[in-house]
Formats: structure tokens, C-alpha cells, sequence
């Protein structure tokens, strides 16, 4: 496996690509945004780390376009930028995770085993569901409603997801935290209400009123009926 860093700084350079050899993958880089979609298309990584402050584009720019392009590469921002509203841009824009400068080196490496281990089990589900007439397809991270494609970022379509394998049953907000990021997640319980009125956005005719995407007063959230 491959992973790619974009970042212009040549010290981090020379220490995360010890640290990705070290764990047995392979490495290549890009020290500008513009720089690292043309490695990327180049080399087809499969993982991403993302500084945010870069020349040209910075890694929130960088992300966009992958995603604007469907790639469901996992992306991890490295950033010394580590205020909450910072970190919520980096997961607004499609990013996976969000690790702040200075970090400790076990911790870079479990977080890109966690993303890959990750992704690879996202590999294996099947090709498509369709429940209430929207469809999804998994290994392309792409939803339809009403044939309708919906542009959703990756944890967008992971929560949707979660919820319209199990249609009816009620996952709190607990249960989607660990579903989805497991004891990665920073933020506050919350904030998965953000994400849902993001989706409903996004996926419901009446937001105010939503058909697919519900929630069960005290409880938590389910997908129809």
C-alpha cells in the first residue's frame, strides 16, 4: 500500500516518510496542492496526508477536488491549525481524520492503519442497496434519491448508510460516533446533529419534515419508517 503526503515543509517530510516506511508502505510526495493531484493521479495512493497551509492550494482545497471527483481515498489533515473550527472545515470538506501538529509518532501510525483498515472493509460491501427508494453504492461512496444523485461527503455517506442498512431501527447518537469513527472522534455528541441536518439538506423534498432521514425524540435516528 501507498501513502502520499503533501506538505512543503522538508523536515516533516523526512519523518513521516520514516515513519510510513517503517510500517511497511510505500511512500511518495507532493510539497504543494497543485503538485499533489498530479502525484496523486500519478500514483494512485491509497492514503492521503494533508497539510492545511500550503502553496497554491491549500489541503482543504486539495481534498475538495479529490472528492469533487469521487476518489474515497482516505484523507487525514495534519495541520498545526487545531481550533474546533478548523478541524470542522477539514471534516466539512470530505476529510477522514484531522491529527494536530505536534503529534506523537505511534499515534500518525495507528491512525493510517485505522483509515485503511477502514476503507478495505468498505471494500468488501456489496456493490449497491436501495431502500425507499434511495440507492447507494458503497464502493463509490455515491447515493441516488428518486434517481436523483446527491453530492454527500464521505462521513455524510457513512452516516446515511449506517442507518438505511437497518431501515426502522434507531442508532443513537453514541452508537453512530462509534460506527463511524470509533475512539478517534474529538468532537461533542452533538455534532452528529450537524451532520444529520447537513444530510437532510442535501437528501429530503421538506427537510423539516424528512421521509428518509428521522429522528426518535430522545433517542437517536432512523432511516424510514
Amino acid at each position: 500500500m501507498k501513502v502520499l503526503l503533501v506538505d512543503d515543509e522538508e523536515n516533516m517530510r523526512i519523518l513521516i516518510e520514516r515513519i510510513v516506511i517503517n510500517d511497511g508502505y510505500d511512500f511518495c510526495f507532493a510539497s504543494d496542492g497543485e503538485e499533489a493531484l498530479e502525484v496523486y493521479e500519478r500514483e494512485a495512493p491509497d492514503l492521503v496526508i494533508l497539510d492545511v497551509m500550503m502553496p497554491k492550494l491549500n489541503g482543504f482545497e486539495v481534498c475538495q477536488r479529490l472528492r469533487q471527483n469521487s476518489e474515497t481515498v482516505p484523507i487525514i489533515f495534519l495541520s498545526a491549525k487545531g481550533d474546533i473550527a478548523d478541524i470542522g472545515a477539514g471534516f466539512g470538506v470530505g476529510g477522514d481524520d484531522y491529527l494536530v501538529k505536534p503529534f506523537m509518532h505511534q499515534e500518525l501510525s495507528l491512525r493510517i492503519r485505522a483509515r485503511l483498515q477502514q476503507h478495505n472493509r468498505a471494500a468488501t460491501r456489496k456493490d449497491s442497496l436501495e431502500e425507499y427508494g434511495v440507492k447507494f453504492e458503497p464502493n463509490k461512496n455515491r447515493v441516488e434519491v428518486q434517481g436523483r444523485q446527491i453530492d454527500l461527503t464521505p462521513k455524510e455517506f457513512q452516516i446515511l448508510y449506517l442507518l438505511a442498512r437497518d431501515p426502522g431501527e434507531v442508532f443513537t447518537r453514541e452508537q453512530i460516533i462509534e460506527e463511524i469513527w470509533g475512539d478517534e472522534f474529538m468532537g461533542e455528541t452533538t455534532s452528529i446533529a450537524v451532520f444529520v441536518r447537513k444530510i437532510r439538506e442535501k437528501i429530503e423534498e421538506d427537510p423539516a419534515h424528512p421521509r428518509y432521514l428521522q429522528t426518535v425524540w430522545r433517542m437517536g435516528y432512523r432511516f424510514g419508517n
